[in-house]
């Protein structure tokens, strides 16, 4: 998401911070630049217009224009001026589910993904917030609309209010609300049905559903894809239900972020939450600050530590440690670093959280950073027995030709993986023994440290896939606590911390 927009920034704040000082001129131009690229990724007009007049009464002063690095000071006042367009106040970002049964309305147009991310909060809540969740669907018009939430409850093991055929939404409003309170359910989840346009017996029965279950919170569930019809249906809901938050869908696909960048200019509504992908785990909790910095190629590495946090097992991530600190690397490990590069969102998912990374978009696509490669690693390593995965030294030519053909590759690819091992094997062996493997390079990520030259991001993984090795030294967060060795079974980010909460 802001893809477009982040790049054509970053070209833009490169060239003023290039510069010793800076004129009114100077600035007024950025501005122009800057108010282009705002509406080439969808932004809306007023939103823009609004945008620019904040920026520039900052940014056209003495203070900016005398200042020993103008540059670095524009680039500050832009990121502030973006945390208040969408919006600063992180307990926004809350949901209201304090007081049992707390109940939470979801709203939305048919296809916006609203069934989906029902499952998706529900399983937040269940996993995070330890809560007992009860789901019932309303949508009595959409085919097997009921079926699929049914499913979706079991899948992520939580209970659903079993399906009356015949009965109105606000009969089921009811019988869910009984439901909540005699079960000791914490939350209850109401799915309401969608429509291909609005229309008043939509926004009536809405209404009608409201009215009985009187929610904490009413979600509308709107496709980024959309861009500005999805601002609009959010203005238009908005004035027929009392709506408390905005979730967009299909953010990993939206690679403009008009509509994320307007909802809350133009509605006055919180965006909640962001919805990736169809997996259940695919919902970020929508950080202004953190979004923020991500469109001005800051990263989030935040984002990174907790997504580690909630998916690697801590008692492996100790025992992988050990090894680690011992000099020891051997297949298994290799194929278990790789497989939790996936569940952190792939290569192009971590490299997107680093900051800096976006000036290395190039390299970064010539170096082959497909998922699928990571995949058919891991079938490779999995294709051999298990003495040959801690000594890869007996891998003949006749044993390199039955993995290749257990794993429906070449030999070539074999050769590839045992290559990338041997790699990654002496670097955490220089690593048990203290040495840098890239003589310092990004030491104390964030805070500075050089970013990796082209070719060195070429070499790692033989041109196709940059392994984590090669991001040593991604030092602690400011204020955080215990650490996280080596982002478990990645030895390339060595040394992240998280807060001492989550361990």
């Amino acid at each position: 998401m802001f893809d477009a927009l982040s790049e054509r920034l970053g070209s833009i704040f490169d060239g003023l911070t290039g510069r010793g000082a800076l004129s009114e001129k100077d600035v007024g131009e950025a501005l122009r630049e800057i108010r282009v690229a705002l509406l080439e990724a969808d932004v809306a007009l007023p939103v823009v217009k609004d945008f620019i007049d904040k920026v520039r009464e900052r940014a056209v002063g003495e203070e900016v224009i005398r200042s020993v690095r103008p540059g670095q000071q524009v680039i500050k006042i832009v990121y502030d001026a973006l945390v208040e367009m969408l919006g600063a106040n992180e307990e926004e970002s809350h949901l209201r589910v304090d007081a049992p049964p707390a109940v939470v309305m979801m709203a939305g147009l048919q296809g916006s993904g609203k069934t989906t991310t029902t499952g998706k909060i529900a399983k937040r809540l269940a996993d995070r917030g330890k809560k007992r969740i009860l789901l019932a669907s309303l949508d009595v018009r959409r085919p097997a609309a009921m079926e699929q939430l049914k499913v979706l409850g079991a899948s992520i093991g939580v209970d659903v209010l079993p399906i009356v055929p015949g009965q109105p939404p606000a009969e089921i409003a009811k019988r869910a609300m009984q439901a909540a309170k005699l079960g000791g359910h914490d939350v209850l989840i109401l799915d309401t049905a969608g429509r291909t346009t609005l229309d008043e017996q939509m926004m009536n029965e809405a209404a009608d559903v409201a009215a009985i279950a009187n929610p904490g919170e009413i979600l509308l569930v709107a496709d980024s894809l959309t861009g500005q019809d999805a601002v609009e249906t959010a203005r238009r809901f908005h004035e027929r239900l009392a709506l408390t938050g905005l979730v967009l869908t299909r953010a990993d696909g939206d690679g403009r972020g008009g509509a994320a960048l307007s909802m809350r200019a133009v509605t006055g509504l919180p965006i909640k939450f962001l919805g990736t992908g169809e997996k259940p785990e695919g919902l970020e909790v929508f950080d202004a600050r953190r979004v923020a910095g991500r469109i001005l190629g800051q990263g989030d590495v935040v984002s990174l530590v907790e997504k580690a946090v909630e998916n690697i097992d801590r008692e492996q991530a100790e025992k992988m440690a050990k090894k680690l600190a011992k000099g020891q690397f051997d297949l298994d490990d290799m194929a278990n670093q790789l497989g939790q590069v996936l569940t952190l969102g792939g290569m192009k998912g971590i490299m997107g959280m680093l900051p800096g990374v976006q000036k290395l978009k190039g390299q970064i696509s010539e170096a082959n950073l497909d998922d699928k490669i990571i995949r058919r690693q891991i079938a490779v390593i999995r294709s051999m027995t298990k003495a040959e995965r801690q000594k890869p030294d007996v891998l003949n030519a006749s044993r390199r030709r039955r993995i290749a053909k257990g794993a429906g590759v070449d030999v070539a690819e074999v050769n590839k993986v045992l290559k990338m091992h041997r790699g990654m094997a002496d670097m955490v062996k220089s690593m048990g023994k203290g040495k840098s493997p890239f003589g310092g390079m990004m030491p104390g990520m964030p805070g500075g440290g050089r970013m990796p030259t082209p070719e060195q991001l070429k070499a790692l993984g033989g041109g196709k896939l940059p392994n984590l090795p090669g991001l040593p030294g991604a030092g602690g967060l400011p204020g955080a606590g215990g650490s996280l060795p080596g982002l478990p079974g990645l030895p390339g980010l060595p040394g992240l911390t998280v807060p001492k909460d989550k361990k």
